[in-house]
């Protein structure tokens, strides 16, 4: 069974122009039935009460996204959180990351998350640079950042993550740099860095149609990424994914899951899980989300089992993701084939092009191949 959960909260103070996530307008959603449904989730998705799992068999990882899960009232994040403990046995937890935006944050929040065994903080921050956080419609200041932190850092915790971005319009070299800069000094132990996406159905893509988003070149975006890494490495932080950096002890195990792809149960309206072999996806909507469980019925809006050749295609993308890599005697292992044989003239020729390298057992990308991620991974679809 799976050792992770995901726990969806779609609730934002605003919504940010460039988010495709499953979002709403905090303001006049109804968060108390929302947070008693997700209770009730967990008592239709668990197949038994989590007091009596196997030593072995129990929730390692709890990861609380969004949304802005921090956008809760310190009343109703203790309510949320007390549902949680109700459903969940603590006893092999190793790792519980709630996501949170700077200006959402204070001291009554802090200890109740402490209280309820969070232990790790996940900011959303962006950038330091004060225009291109109203450009991305952020609500928080580069202050509030540095007083989350310091106040989450008195409170008690000892793991706090920050996710940055770059590739962003009108963002320069410089500006980066300076956010980097800036990042470096707070001294967490964790970063997510990704480059923008333009997604459909946001903001952000309506004015990348009309040609009115002024993205940097594709030779300064390669040049933050690259500069990304370089700084990263030399500030002492192993870059253990394509977009994640950590130092040594911190990576996201959470995360890990994802990358491994091991199976996980996912909670909350939008939220996908993965669980004996089948995908699930939930339904969106806040209100269908309850009404659906207020029948003990799980809100699911599609479900399919994953085959064999999907597995396969799904352990060598999202594991070359990672630095580790993919490895044969694992594959071996989950599908009973051997890797080189079911993917012979991929492997073949991403080596010949040096996009990946082989060593041991293990596949990874090259530092090329980092850059050109997309490309190698294309590869692996039928």
């Amino acid at each position: 069974m799976p050792r992770a959960v995901y726990i969806h909260i779609p609730f934002c103070n605003r919504i940010c122009p460039y988010c495709d996530f499953n979002k709403y307008v905090f303001k006049g959603q109804p968060v108390q039935e929302y947070v008693q449904a997700l209770e009730k989730e967990m008592l239709l998705t668990f197949p038994f009460p989590s007091y009596s799992i196997p030593l072995g068999e129990g929730i390692q990882t709890i990861f609380v996204g969004g949304g802005t899960p921090t956008v809760l009232t310190a009343e109703q994040l203790k309510e949320f959180l007390q549902s949680i403990k109700r459903q969940i046995s603590f006893s092999e937890l190793v790792e519980f990351t709630f996501e949170a935006n700077p200006e959402t944050i204070d001291k009554e929040k802090l200890d109740i998350m402490l209280e309820y065994g969070v232990n790790r903080l996940s900011f959303g921050v962006q950038t330091f640079d004060r225009e291109l956080l109203k450009r991305l419609g952020r609500m928080h200041s580069p202050e509030d950042v540095y007083s989350s932190i310091s106040l989450a850092r008195q409170s008690g915790f000892k793991n706090i993550s920050i996710d940055l971005m770059f590739g962003l319009p009108n963002q320069s070299l410089a500006t980066f740099h300076e956010t980097l800069d800036i990042s470096f000094e707070l001294g967490v132990e964790h970063f997510s860095a990704y480059s923008l996406k333009v997604e459909e159905g946001t903001f952000f893509h309506k004015l990348y149609q009309k040609d009115k988003l002024p993205l940097p070149t594709e030779e300064d975006e390669v040049r933050m990424y690259s500069d990304l890494m370089e700084r990263m490495r030399t500030e002492g932080y192993e870059q253990y994914e394509i977009s994640n950096f950590s130092k040594p002890g911190f990576r996201s195990t959470h995360n890990l899951t994802y990358w491994r792809n091991a199976e996980y149960y996912g909670l909350g309206a939008g939220a996908h899980g993965y669980v004996q072999g089948r995908r699930h996806v939930n339904i969106a909507g806040v209100q269908e989300y309850i009404d659906t469980l207020a029948q003990d019925k799980l809100p699911y809006v599609s479900t399919h089992d994953v085959l064999t050749e999907e597995a396969m295609e799904d352990y060598m993308i999202m594991g070359l993701r990672t630095r580790e890599g993919v490895s044969s005697i694992q594959f071996q292992h989950n599908f009973h084939q051997p890797l080189e044989e079911v993917y012979t003239d991929q492997l073949q020729e991403l080596i010949q092009d040096q996009l990946i390298e082989r060593t041991g057992d293990k596949y990874r990308l090259t530092r090329e191949g980092m850059f050109l991620g997309n490309e190698v991974f294309e590869k692996f679809l039928h």
